[in-house]
């Protein structure tokens, strides 16, 4: 069982029915193997006693037993020095005691004293004795190490705790680094040497290491309380690199720890660093802030500003100081403290984020996990969506193109208020916004209270500043100056002005939602146009209306518009009118699932667009034609073009698109990066949906590419922001992400943690298969990690799902391996009953249904699971019966492998019945079949060996035995 409550109680069980029984031997080992459940679960105070109590019965009565336990009894001193140091209500004495009877044990058995010497050097450096902390020092790492000292991985952490400690930064990390470089096993490595290292390795400048040191050491340690000390160091760590936001969620995690802290050690570890992170978001302006605290026994649930527990934990961490330096005569510990309380950060801010590589805002009301702004954006897409188009409003639609870098516009100085307007209109239509606004802002420097400008003038004034809306936030400006304008030029009697801006009207419109007025005012703007306008105003009324239909979706008649407003543009001499038309065609000619035609207009916009310097127009013509063609390498490139050439504000759709493609593309490595500047880019713009969605996206990527750890972290981002956003189907698509990194990465307690939690968001009727599938997925962990009775009941719930469900082929798989499952118990009795029931489901089957590859397999298994339950049964015969056949049926569908562990076991029912004549040949069969790497093959030689000698061929029976290697007993 994993460290933990649910192991010590498991433990302390075993204890009571071992003293009920009166076994002596089973009380002893029992209480040995509590004392590690205690120390290493997060309850060191209970040691105290279990090995206290096994000391005394080892000295007291030796028996042959004792011996067996003698050299984990000598280790376990080691847990007693650590933990009484760290109890202040234990007098410095009984520490002395313990270190001198553990200093006469190792002699008279002897064994090697350095990890003695090293229990020394710790004492003394509790006691803030540094002459003599250094001469243990010296003593431990110049005395020979045997199997009683701490192992490969824990003596090095301790080491190079010292030498940090004492300015010797570099010695650290270089006594370090080779022992990460090979193999640690050990229950408390890598993360012990890692954690170890953070401040080695940022005062040193390696600044990358430090946050890799962190990121997995934290992972490693954030879910046993035992090491709630060692959290405090990954908080302290968080503010020195300027990550209080960071900090902030570590000690909102961990915070309900504190009332049931492994030991005031513990507590004064973490409460210190916990304060200096509090501290220092207090005094950077974010003291509203608040830490979520649950309700304990002497206090209901609140939500604490992060000022009022800085000085909470301050004042707990500054007492338990002062009762451990009035245990040890010295002010070691207060000292220590205050510098750590007072600490500024090294250096400048390190990103510690594996999805936010840049420092995120942090202020009142932002999520701390994240630290993400409030609001949305709705052109946010989830993972299973299309990436934004940035296709520009362009040329006579409402809005205009978004501001890039150039050059400033040369502006006449002699012009006139007309032939500024002409020049700005000129620029908006080349998609040069900057230089459109440079020019307006020179015209209402001269001309916003020239009483002399014509009132034409002024009202195209007003028709321009529609254009310099462009932003989701500000529709509703352009649309009312779009309305003022429409209505002066009404006034004034100039119908086509007022059309041209009707259909701007009529696009804004149908962004609002307004869909019906909008189309209207943009179909009658184009009919008005077609009679009554130019070449370019009949181009740009029919390309309005098409823009109004694409907003509904549309898609062929918005096609049909386009062709109209490019048969009217051949007129015209306008050169912007054909890159921005066909930008238009290639929208329709995707949605229409045309990809010849949707590639060839992809393909043209973007070298009109080039031609024509326009950074939007070539932005969204290289992002279609990446989406148009099938060389992923061709579409990569285009991506890479538009990022050279994209504004701002389209950078996200860019890299959205290019992450996308490469994971189509099988380059997940590659889209990491992609996908980590998306998701910095929602979070300065505040797209608290978007962030979430693409740490989704981000994480699969980073687990494709096998950087597991930073999957992992990046998931929880992901589900934790889904779940606040109220996004429950995706959240929970996301913890099963997070459920499969967590069993790549090891971590089955967790992972079994989340499947069972998405079976609890999956219990409703609509749900009933994903309900299923993630019960049964639970089950097959803990089968795996033989939790045989846990495993048959996940089983079986996921049976039950997918009746409910009607998915009878699968409710047939769960029953199997639920009596499997049951058998491995050693439940025979309820094996059995398992089997009944799918038996019976297998009964009800369709006979279409048999028929099925998938079916035939099923239940072939059902045949050899049954066959197995028999033979646990002491039923051989019925077992064998129930093979019948089953070997054949397996390789008629070509599972070979399956028909040879069939053949395998029928071959072992044969010996069962003493039919020896019967077994040989099937035995024989199957040996020659499977491969020689095949870890059945040695079975399958020993049954093969079995038959042989039954039929009294022992000289043939002994050459096998000898040609597999196998001994007389196997």
């Amino acid at each position: 069982m994993p460290y933990g409550p649910g192991q010590v109680a498991a433990v302390e069980q075993l204890v009571r029915r071992a003293d009920a029984e009166g076994d002596a031997h089973l009380a002893f080992a029992a209480r040995m193997l509590a004392t590690t459940a205690y120390v290493y679960g997060g309850e060191p105070a209970k040691s105290f006693v279990s090995f206290s109590w096994c000391l005394a019965d080892f000295d007291r009565a030796p028996q042959p037993y004792h011996a067996r336990h003698a050299g984990n009894l000598l280790w376990h001193f080691k847990y007693m020095i650590n933990a009484l140091l760290d109890f202040p209500e234990v007098p410095l004495d009984r520490t002395y005691a313990v270190l001198d009877d553990m200093e006469r044990r190792y002699r008279d058995g002897g064994h090697s004293l350095q990890t003695v010497y090293k229990h020394r050097h710790r004492v003394a450096r509790h006691l803030g004795a540094d002459e003599e902390a250094a001469e243990w020092y010296r003593r431990w790492v110049t005395t020979p190490r045997d199997d009683l000292s701490d192992c490969a991985g824990c003596d090095p952490s301790a080491q190079a705790g010292y030498l940090a400690a004492t300015g010797q930064d570099e010695a650290a990390v270089a006594l370090a680094e080779p022992v990460l470089a090979g193999r640690l096993s050990c229950t408390e490595q890598p993360q012990g040497i890692l954690t170890a290292l953070l401040l080695p390795y940022l005062r040193t400048g390696r600044r990358d290491a430090a946050r890799d040191a962190h990121r997995q050491a934290y992972r490693r340690i954030r879910g046993n309380l035992a090491d709630l000390g060692q959290i405090g160091e990954h908080l302290e760590f968080c503010a020195l690199t300027g990550n209080e936001a960071r900090g902030l969620e570590i000690v909102e995690r961990h915070l309900e720890w504190l009332d049931r802290a492994p030991s005031p050690g513990a507590a004064l570890e973490f409460s210190g660093a916990a304060a200096l992170v509090l501290r220092r978001l207090d005094a950077a302006g974010h003291g509203d802030l608040t830490v979520h605290r649950r309700a304990h026994a002497d206090r209901p649930a609140a939500d604490v500003p992060v000022g009022a527990l800085a000085v909470e934990l301050a004042d707990l961490a500054t007492g338990l100081a002062a009762r451990f330096d009035e245990r040890n005569g010295t002010d070691t510990q207060s000292r220590r403290l205050a510098a750590r309380l007072t600490a500024e950060p090294v250096g400048a801010h390190l990103p510690l984020s594996a999805s936010l590589r840049r420092q995120p805002p942090v202020r009142p009301g932002t999520d701390p996990a994240t630290a993400t702004p409030s609001g949305t954006d709705p052109a946010t897409t989830t993972p299973s969506g299309t990436a934004a188009t940035a296709t520009p409003a362009g040329a006579g639609t409402a809005g205009g193109p978004a501001s890039v870098a150039r050059p400033a516009v040369e502006i006449p100085a002699d012009a006139t208020a007309g032939e500024l307007l002409d020049l700005a209109a000129q620029r908006w239509r080349a998609d040069r916004l900057d230089e459109m606004a440079a020019v307006l802002a020179r015209y209402d420097e001269r001309f916003t209270d020239d009483p002399g400008v014509p009132e034409l003038v002024r009202v195209r004034r007003v028709e321009l500043r529609a254009a310099e809306f462009d932003s989701a936030e500000e529709l509703p400006a352009a649309r009312a100056a779009n309305e003022e304008a429409m209505r002066r030029y009404r006034e004034l009697g100039e119908p086509v002005r007022e059309q041209i801006v009707a259909g701007r009207l009529g696009v804004l419109c149908c962004a609002l939602g307004e869909s019906d007025e909008g189309l209207r005012l943009a179909r009658t703007a184009a009919e008005y146009l077609a009679e009554h306008g130019d070449p370019v105003e009949r181009a740009g009324g029919h390309d309005r209306l098409a823009s109004a239909l694409i907003r509904q979706e549309r898609w062929a008649e918005a096609l049909d518009a386009v062709g109209r407003a490019e048969e009217a543009a051949k007129a015209s001499d306008d050169p912007y009118l054909p890159a921005l038309l066909v930008l238009r065609r290639t929208q329709c000619l995707e949605q229409l699932d045309q990809p010849a035609e949707f590639r060839a207009a992809a393909r043209r916009a973007r070298e009109l667009s080039r031609e024509l310097a326009m950074p939007r127009f070539l932005t969204a013509s290289c992002l279609a034609y990446a989406r148009a063609v099938d060389d992923p390498a061709e579409a990569v490139d285009a991506c890479d073009e538009a990022l050279r050439v994209a504004p701002a504000e389209a950078a996200l759709p860019v890299r959205l698109t290019r992450g996308r493609l490469l994971m189509a593309a099988d380059r997940p490595a590659e889209a990491v990066e992609d996908f980590v500047e998306a998701v910095a880019l929602c979070v300065e713009r505040g797209v608290v949906d978007g962030a979430a969605f693409l740490r989704w996206e981000l994480a699969n990527a980073y687990r494709l590419a096998g950087r597991l750890a930073e999957a992992a972290e990046v998931a929880e981002e992901a589900v934790g922001a889904l779940d606040r956003l109220g996004h429950q189907s995706e959240a929970d698509q996301c913890r099963h992400l997070l459920a499969n990194i967590y069993l790549a990465l090891d971590e089955d307690q967790p992972a079994l943690a989340l499947l069972d939690q998405l079976a609890e968001n999956l219990d409703g009727p609509d749900n009933l298969p994903g309900r299923a599938q993630v019960l049964e997925e639970a089950g097959g962990v803990l089968y795996d990690r033989d939790r045989d009775v846990l495993a048959a009941q996940r089983f079986a719930a996921a049976a039950t799902a997918y009746q409910l469900a009607g998915l009878s082929v699968d409710e047939l798989r769960s029953r199997r391996r639920e009596a499997a499952a049951l058998l491995w118990s050693g439940d025979v009795t309820q094996a059995l009953a398992a089997v009944d029931r799918a038996d019976q489901v297998a009964a009800a089957l369709p006979a279409a249904t048999v028929e099925q590859p998938a079916v035939l397999w099923e239940l072939a298994m059902l045949a050899d699971a049954a066959a197995r339950v028999l033979l646990g049964a002491d039923r051989p015969g019925e077992a064998l019966d129930r093979l019948a056949g089953v070997a054949g049926q397996l390789r008629a569908i070509d599972a070979f492998g399956e028909a040879l562990q069939v053949e395998l076991l029928t071959g072992e029912l044969l010996l069962r019945l003493d039919r020896p004549a019967e077994a040989e040949p099937v035995l024989r069969r199957a040996l020659g079949a499977l491969p020689k790497t095949s870890g059945a093959v040695p079975r399958a030689a020993w049954l093969l060996a079995r038959a042989l000698t039954g039929l009294g061929r022992t000289a043939e029976a002994e050459a096998l035995r000898d040609e597999y290697r196998l001994a007389d007993g196997d």
